[in-house]
């Protein structure tokens, strides 16, 4: 499952940079409803975010489009969330009849959190190797940048067989799945005193 999840996150980045635009709709390749379709739409979330960051960090940028986009990214911040829960949503369900006991251990997070994990490494990689096409820079620049490179492979290889062994030990009962909501506060009117004193 982790290579097809690694492939879809790939592809999404991939579709994304054909347009390079955060203001590109999404266009989901893959059949509405499935799970692949749900990391895809994960991971463009991502990408969009990752380069609305860039954006609000442009020291010239105006306060008020700043404004704007740091909203945005509230905005995307709880989607992401939304997509975290749902994707648990969906291995709560696939592992529902296992059997566990009382003595059954948890994993300190989610399948969901670790594919999130893995969505925002496989942007950082992609990113990564763009600076090692650059030649606008020095040898240093890219020696530094093989190198984060190098270790940003690695880490892939080893978030990847985690996940996998999450999974494993979550199939044959040996830990169990707990899920908490992220109760995120500050979008809430309810929640957020700047904005309920408002009210």
């Amino acid at each position: 499952m982790i290579f097809k999840t690694i492939s879809i996150f790939k592809r999404s980045i991939a579709d994304y940079h054909q347009f390079d635009c955060v203001n590109h709709p999404l266009q989901n390749p893959y059949a509405a409803g499935s799970l692949e379709a749900l990391l895809y739409h994960k991971n463009w979330i991502d990408a969009v975010q990752w380069h609305l960051e860039d954006i609000i960090r442009d020291p010239n940028i105006d306060p008020v489009e700043a404004l704007k986009i740091k909203r945005r990214i509230d905005v995307s911040n709880q989607e992401r969330t939304d997509m975290v829960e749902y994707l648990d949503s969906y291995f709560l369900d696939l592992y529902k009849d296992v059997k566990t006991d009382a003595d059954t251990s948890l994993n300190t997070e989610t399948p969901a959190w670790a594919f999130d994990r893995l969505s925002i490494l496989e942007l950082k990689i992609y990113h990564m190797e763009q600076e090692l096409k650059r030649t606008d820079v020095s040898p240093e620049h890219i020696q530094k940048c093989q190198e984060k490179w190098n270790v940003l492979l690695q880490q892939e290889i080893d978030l990847s067989i985690a996940i996998e062994q999450l999974l494993e030990d979550i199939a044959e009962g040996r830990k169990k799945m707990k899920v908490y909501k992220q109760m995120k506060m500050y979008n809430d009117p309810n929640l957020n005193p700047v904005l309920y004193a408002k009210n």
